[in-house]
């Protein structure tokens, strides 16, 4: 059942789906971003760190922005804009001068983070509402898969010469990009009311405003996984490459699993699962406070991927369905930047509370994920059922 569903997708989204493997597993660049900048170009760690986080700063303001881009000349228009405006920054980067790095890097993260809600829009409006839980796994299976090739490659690349992880990023992103041009069809447009502007309609909808602040929340706990349990498992004396390992497992469990997931959970209500997403990271993040160890560390992360895999692709496609005509892209902009907040919240909050009161840090963060779920519970956005059936209307904003 599970391949005969796949099977029926639009035939461009699936080929989406392949450019999206093909991107993902050539997105090398900023992995090795600060590697790079200290082994090559003979920066300080510091002057490096400084250039990662511009590029982060602009990775938000894509997130934010991306999805305005989107409805105003169209999703299919704004995803190839974004994924050639990437290449181009890929390539430049090793060319320009030590001093005009961090502009060139605020500049790359701000074209990789406005294809995020882009392509997020498309595959939200390609599908009826029944089936977008199961096209955002599936996009994110995708994404994920190529996320299992891409490191070691790099890793071998960059051995050989660090040039070449520049460049393969930027041959996949223009892959990517040559895939929707070619097979995403151009479809007409829905504008968005007159006069009416996506913070105005957003501050009437206390449902979707909830769930993006327990969304900033969770991301900011949930990414304790990559902030601050490396810290732990090293000062319980668990080699480096034991954490790299559980990490890949986590990806390969998405891959195998996520998909089939959304498809089991279709009918049930949206809120209900994303709350128990968030749950399950709670608890995940409990057991490393209870057992801070390697094996407390495997059983943690185990759980904290299952609360991942609902909660994701359920809370992507209810802010897409829940977006008024015409702004669809704005509103997969700011899940987006509140998806990836605990990228800037994460490593400041947990790296100051692991250094001062490490015992409670993964206590609280399991405490703020369980609160988070309750709040969607029990809030207007868990009054809502389903998804509101009249979104599928908008599907006319997929160019």
């Amino acid at each position: 059942m599970y391949w005969r569903r796949i099977a029926e997708l639009p035939g461009w989204l699936k080929a989406v789906m392949v450019g999206q493997v093909v991107s993902s597993a050539g997105a090398l660049a900023w992995i090795y971003l600060t590697l790079y900048l200290v082994e090559d170009r003979g920066m300080s760690a510091q002057q490096a760190g400084f250039a990662a986080a511009a590029y982060g700063v602009g990775l938000l303001g894509g997130n934010l922005g991306g999805g305005w881009f989107g409805d105003r000349f169209g999703l299919r228009m704004a995803a190839v804009a974004s994924q050639l405006a990437w290449a181009v920054t890929c390539l430049t980067l090793p060319l320009v001068p030590a001093g005009w790095i961090g502009v060139v890097a605020a500049l790359a993260g701000l074209c990789g983070g406005a294809s995020r809600p882009n392509l997020s829009a498309l595959v939200a409006t390609a599908l009826p509402s029944e089936r977008r839980r199961e096209g955002i796994a599936l996009s994110r299976t995708a994404s994920n898969a190529g996320f299992t090739i891409g490191p070691p490659l790099g890793g071998l690349l960059a051995a050989y010469d660090f040039s070449l992880v520049f460049v393969v990023d930027a041959v996949s992103s223009l892959v990517l990009a040559a895939v929707i041009w070619r097979w995403v069809p151009g479809v007409r447009r829905t504008s968005s009311p007159t006069g009416v502007g996506v913070w105005r309609v957003l501050l009437r909808d206390r449902t979707v405003l909830v769930l993006l602040a327990t969304i900033v929340v969770v991301d900011t706990v949930y990414r304790q996984v990559f902030a601050t349990m490396p810290l732990l498992l090293r000062d319980a004396g668990s080699p480096a490459v034991a954490y790299g390992v559980l990490i890949g497992l986590s990806s390969v469990v998405i891959v195998c699993c996520e998909a089939p997931l959304a498809v089991r959970l279709r009918g049930h209500s949206a809120t209900r699962v994303i709350a128990v997403g968030f749950a399950l990271v709670g608890v995940g993040l409990a057991v490393l406070g209870i057992w801070p160890a390697l094996v407390g560390a495997t059983l943690a992360i185990v759980v904290i991927t299952a609360g991942e895999m609902l909660y994701k692709p359920t809370a992507t496609a209810y802010v897409a369905d829940a977006a008024p005509a015409g702004m669809v892209g704005r509103y997969s902009s700011l899940y987006a930047a509140a998806s990836i907040s605990g990228m800037f919240l994460a490593p400041a909050l947990g790296g100051a509370a692991y250094e001062h009161t490490p015992g409670l840090l993964f206590p609280v963060a399991a405490a703020l994920a369980l609160a988070a779920g309750a709040v969607l519970v029990i809030s207007p956005a868990g009054e809502r059922a389903g998804l509101p059936s009249e979104s599928t209307a908008r599907q006319s904003s997929a160019s």
